[in-house]
């Protein structure tokens, strides 16, 4: 069930973001990532709008909006491909109509799941903090889901 992220669910999304974005982001340093582990629930939670999907009680993937950009979408990997990114992008949808994101060039399964939602390329850039090359990509606020 989707819902609003509440503080006592940081533990879960953290969680969840750490398996997620070691299968997908495995060319990141673990420093890089521990830097970004600190920050989620002191800079990106905070001045983001959230929500996640509940199952058992438990967190197990989350969706974080800054006005109509997708800030980040993680799903724990044992439960990818089963609906849950796609419900959550719904939600975000509903919410905000046309949305945008930026990917790691090398995140294949990120890539994918843009790719098959209907994300369309609008640039590609460095990313300053990694050195790695990031795509923007936008879903139109009239392309079906």
């Amino acid at each position: 069930m989707i819902r609003k992220y509440q503080p006592a669910d940081c533990e879960d999304v953290l969680n969840v973001w750490s398996r997620a974005s070691a299968l997908a982001h495995p060319f990141l340093s673990q420093e890089f990532l521990e830097r970004e582990r600190h920050s989620i629930p002191r800079v990106y939670l905070p001045n983001a709008e959230t929500w996640v999907w509940e199952a058992d009680g438990h967190v197990v993937g989350f969706i974080s909006l800054l006005g109509n950009e997708v800030g980040a979408i993680f799903v724990d990997p044992r439960l990818h491909r089963s609906g849950i990114g796609h419900a959550l992008m719904d939600r975000a949808r509903a919410l905000r109509g046309e949305l945008e994101v930026e990917v790691f060039e090398r995140n294949l399964l990120g890539r994918a799941f843009y790719a098959k939602l209907g994300f369309e390329l609008m640039h590609q850039k460095v990313h300053d903090q990694t050195g790695f090359e990031v795509i923007r990509l936008r879903l139109a606020a009239s392309s079906p889901l």
